[in-house]
């Protein structure tokens, strides 16, 4: 049993694109835990999409993808919020608007190239196999960061995930945590896009904390069995991966969102023999006390005449 994983990353390429899961599937799991905490899937799945333009021209224009990322994300954050503040609509109108807008706009600017296919499979899928040292250094130094956020504004993260109006009232600023929060999720996923690419790195973002919220319930928990299912989803998919000859990052995602489904079975079924234990051991309820019958139906108490005694008044 250990051959069949020692096996799977015996060669350099193995052990580099394992470490860049391992990195990949902290960094993600510890901001995807306010993402899950707060609601903000949505916004995740968008972000991870919305890169894609950026990405897009960077590559046909010669320049360091990372950097079209950053600037696609940074386009995506401001116009969501410029859609809410001007055209007075909800915030998921306005992610799912620019969501499908620059989804589109990437594979529009893509399909430019004769190898069309190919660049659009690696930006949307990701290549861990493929990751070099300095990819795997720029994982190791967001990931640094993205701990340094989570640990350092715990507490407005906090505040401002449960009630924004009395993180007001307690001096602190909402805006700014929340501005905080998208830019840590803007830098692990455009970190993580090399190794996993834009579609899966949602996988990763949000199935490890999700399954860990079915274990446990305290915040630091929380964070700490997502990032240890997020690196035992890698392991695993990594060596499945490596046996069977399927996409490498494909099966770590897949190993994640099976995760869950198992946790919750596992879950279901332990709460509902639980349930089942409690109703046997249980005595059954009483019923209501029985009724005297007579010949005439049921027994009534006869009044005797007699007037009720006066209240005495002190």
């Amino acid at each position: 049993m250990i051959t069949w994983f020692t096996d799977a990353f015996a060669s350099d390429l193995t052990q580099r694109g394992l470490l860049a899961g391992l990195l990949v599937a902290a960094t993600t799991s510890l901001i995807g835990t306010w993402v899950v905490v707060r609601g903000l899937s949505f916004m995740g799945d968008a972000l991870a999409h919305g890169v894609l333009p950026g990405i897009a021209l960077a590559f046909l224009w010669g320049v360091d993808v990372t950097i079209g990322a950053l600037v696609s994300a940074a386009l995506m954050v401001a116009g969501i919020a410029f859609v809410n503040r001007r055209a007075h609509l909800s915030e998921d109108t306005g992610i799912g608007l620019l969501f499908v807008g620059m989804l589109a706009l990437g594979v529009i600017i893509i399909s430019r190239e004769d190898t069309y296919a190919g660049d659009l499979t690696s930006f949307l899928f990701g290549d861990i196999l493929g990751v070099s040292t300095n990819d795997v250094r720029l994982l190791a130094a967001v990931g640094a960061l993205v701990l340094a956020g989570v640990v350092g504004l715990y507490r407005p993260f906090l505040s401002l995930s449960f009630n924004r109006e009395k993180a007001k009232a307690l001096g602190q600023r909402p805006g700014l945590a929340h501005a905080a929060m998208l830019g840590l999720l803007a830098l692990s996923i455009v970190s993580s896009f090399r190794a996993v690419g834009t579609l899966l790195v949602f996988g990763l973002l949000v199935a490890p904390p999700a399954t860990a919220t079915l274990v446990v319930r305290r915040l630091p928990a929380i964070m700490a069995m997502g990032v240890t299912l997020g690196c035992l989803s890698v392991v695993v998919g990594l060596t499945v991966s490596y046996h069977n000859d399927t996409a490498a990052a494909a099966t770590v995602a897949g190993v994640a969102v099976a995760q869950f489904f198992v946790a919750l079975i596992v879950r279901e079924a332990a709460t509902g023999a639980a349930s089942w234990r409690h109703r046997r051991a249980s005595p059954p309820p009483a019923g209501p006390p029985a009724v005297p019958v007579g010949p005439g139906g049921p027994a009534r108490r006869r009044w005797s005449g007699r007037r009720a005694p006066p209240v005495r008044r002190t």
